[in-house]
């Protein structure tokens, strides 16, 4: 079976459906899609309030007030936030008042403690306030019933902010979807062990569960399971549980020890079509379990790997979280370096790529092969040819699939 980009990815988001959203507490919310629209019981501020230390005053006593002409008032109390006391400023009198305390009944305005002497008992004031000036209105901000955020905002700081402003201890959000990651293969080895003849470390897992992570997701990095048909299904069987998705790497090849797809295509529900594309040619897509739980096979290169990730799971785990867009971005550049292209595959180049005044600007990194992790490392973008392309030159305008949060 053989399918385009594109047609995988179609399959792939057909497949996925959003997750349902229940109430959660305001910090696990953080990152998540908010699926109710946001109205305030309250108006913030909730009353009148001193915007910054001074003395609440009738502007009207301090006409003419100068630093050659004083006025000094008596201070007949002090408000501080947080507390309310039963005074009342009248005419010829002030009250003390510290940011954000409730306005005294007959005060109009506020003299910052700057413009005065900071008098306890009476206080010596040099400069008239206008009326109103330094006084936070109730309901300037926000009037209770009004609607503060809409259905579908991605909830970050700005906000969480607004809504524990306005009492709200828990809103109605998707949840982070659990990811479930494990690598195949007999010749793995956990980093930190030590290697025989013929083995390797296992970078896959950690790669894909720092790519889960780092798209929002939950994730149960499961490690190694070596080449045994019983072993990987007894896994994946006892890891469904807490999985809204899985991801495997290794054996989806045509090779004769590709055991991940030898079982799973005893399924009927994962299929295993060759993907127009470099690299990443060899996937696995389908859903496993009573609760058809999604599941990716990705090849065992650690290159293929990590693109199949970016260009087919990322997508998913945005559409679970009712993020949208799915796909990352791409952004128009120029190619520094020349390169040639299969024709009939989209190809994924590794590549540094910097913005400046002519606008983006490739370089690409590393070789083409897609077990050479040294330059993904200094990758921070792919160039992506299309198919019908076969040579780039220097200089050429390509697009750029952006992968850093700082450049994307």
């Amino acid at each position: 079976m053989r399918r385009s980009v594109d047609e995988h990815l179609e399959v792939v988001l057909g497949r996925v459906a959003a997750l349902p959203a229940f109430d959660q507490p305001l910090m696990d919310a953080v990152g998540l899609v908010l699926c109710e629209d946001i109205v305030s019981g309250v108006s913030l501020p909730g009353f009148d309030n001193s915007a910054m230390d001074g003395y609440a005053v009738q502007a009207g006593d301090l006409a003419g007030a100068s630093d050659e002409n004083p006025i000094r008032l008596p201070v007949v109390g002090e408000f501080r936030a947080g507390r309310s006391e039963p005074i009342v400023v009248t005419p010829g009198t002030c009250v003390r008042i510290m940011t954000g305390a409730p306005m005294p009944r007959g005060a109009d305005s506020v003299v910052p403690v700057e413009w005065t002497d900071g008098g306890t008992v009476n206080v010596r004031i040099t400069q008239q306030p206008s009326l109103g000036a330094s006084v936070r209105r109730a309901g300037e901000d926000v009037t209770a019933g009004a609607q503060v955020l809409d259905r579908d905002t991605v909830l970050g700081p700005r906000q969480i902010a607004v809504l524990a402003a306005v009492g709200r201890a828990r809103v109605k959000a998707r949840p982070r979807p659990r990811v479930v990651v494990i690598s195949t293969g007999a010749e793995l080895r956990e980093p930190g062990s030590r290697l025989g003849d013929g083995q390797i470390y296992d970078s896959n897992s950690y790669t894909l569960a720092a790519c889960a992570r780092d798209a929002g997701a939950v994730v149960y990095r499961v490690g190694i399971v070596d080449d045994d048909p019983k072993r990987i299904m007894d896994t994946l069987s006892d890891q469904l549980v807490r999985a809204d998705l899985v991801i495997t790497t290794g054996g989806v090849s045509m090779g004769a020890y590709d055991i991940v797809k030898e079982e799973l295509s005893k399924l009927g529900t994962v299929d295993f079509p060759q993907v127009a594309m470099q690299p990443g040619k060899p996937q696995g897509f389908g859903v496993i379990g009573e609760d058809e739980v999604p599941i990716f096979t990705l090849p065992g290169n650690p290159v293929s790997a990590y693109i199949s990730f970016e260009v087919f799971v990322r997508p998913a785990l945005r559409k679970l979280m009712g993020q949208m867009p799915y796909r990352r971005a791409l952004v128009p550049g120029v190619t520094l370096d020349g390169f040639s292209s299969p024709a009939g595959k989209r190809q994924f180049v590794r590549a540094a790529a910097t913005s400046g005044d002519e606008g983006w600007m490739a370089s690409t990194v590393g070789g083409h092969g897609s077990h050479l992790l040294g330059g993904l490392s200094r990758a921070n973008a792919l160039i992506v040819v299309p198919e019908d392309v076969t040579s780039v030159r220097a200089g050429d305008h390509v697009e750029l699939m952006l992968l850093d949060k700082e450049t994307g």
